[in-house]
């Protein structure tokens, strides 16, 4: 009888060591009741071209790929995500060794401020996010400047998804 209990105490703490656990997005508590959600395109306060256009649908990718609000038009979501571009900033990261002047990579950061609003227009939650992507000094920089622009916004996408969809 002693054996059968000794054998019995270790298989029932193992079986309820996943007591509590479940698969699935863990939102943040003030977010829970949110199912559906919105996102409109987000409106540009730089004079960067097409760089809205480009931070929404990453953010859209982000937020799909996470699984955590089913997406749909404005009039049928719990929720809207209203972003705003507030800054596009260019700055020297790495310098040519022999001219200090002289620029050999670049960074590029990609500011967001964004709100979560209910069907009522309160704000749920607000917050930054940032996007910063790396250029190396090319010959054709134009097109190196809207790869790294691309690259920041998926950067940026991924924190903004992970704020909302994961609290963090």
């Amino acid at each position: 009888m002693k054996l059968l209990l000794a054998l019995a105490l270790p298989v029932c703490l193992l079986l309820s060591s996943c007591a509590g656990y479940h698969l699935g997005g863990q939102k943040p508590e003030h977010l829970r009741s949110i199912e559906t959600l919105a996102v409109p395109a987000f409106q540009n306060l730089t004079l960067e071209p097409r760089v809205a256009v480009n931070t929404t649908n990453a953010v859209i990718k982000q937020i799909q790929n996470h699984g955590s609000y089913r997406l749909v038009s404005r009039d049928k979501a719990d929720a809207v995500l209203v972003g705003t571009i507030r800054n596009v900033s260019r700055g020297q990261y790495r310098s040519d060794r022999s001219n200090i002047l002289r620029t050999s990579q670049m960074l590029i950061t990609l500011e967001v401020t964004y709100e979560l609003q209910d069907r009522h227009g309160r704000v749920l939650h607000r917050h930054t996010a940032i996007g910063e992507s790396f250029i190396f000094r090319d010959p054709n920089m134009q097109l190196s400047e809207t790869q790294a622009l691309e690259d920041a916004a998926q950067r940026l996408a991924i924190n903004l998804a992970n704020e909302l969809c994961e609290g963090w």
